[in-house]
């Protein structure tokens, strides 16, 4: 039961890491600004993101690797935006 519950509580915490990127990509879409936002902060987050999934991958923790997936997804979205609207504005 312990072990049941600590993969519960994990499995939720790499969700919640996941949707934390969400108001940060709300807010931009609405602002359409990033000049306040760290461009080497979030491709700082996307890179590590990327080698915990390959870490998951390689010991086969596909818990980690699919909620990191996750979160690479949303959080390369937000970098994706500072990008563009550095471009665009």
């Amino acid at each position: 039961m312990g072990v049941l519950f600590i993969e519960t509580v994990f499995s939720l915490g790499l969700f919640l890491n996941a949707v934390l990127f969400i108001p940060q990509i709300i807010r931009l879409y609405q602002k359409k600004d990033s000049k306040e936002i760290s461009l080497l902060t979030f491709a700082g987050f996307n890179v590590i993101q990327f080698f915990t999934i390959l870490h998951g991958y390689i010991n086969h923790d596909y818990l980690l690797m699919v909620g990191y997936i996750i979160s690479f997804i949303t959080c390369g979205i937000v970098t994706a935006m500072i990008i563009y609207y550095r471009l665009v504005g």
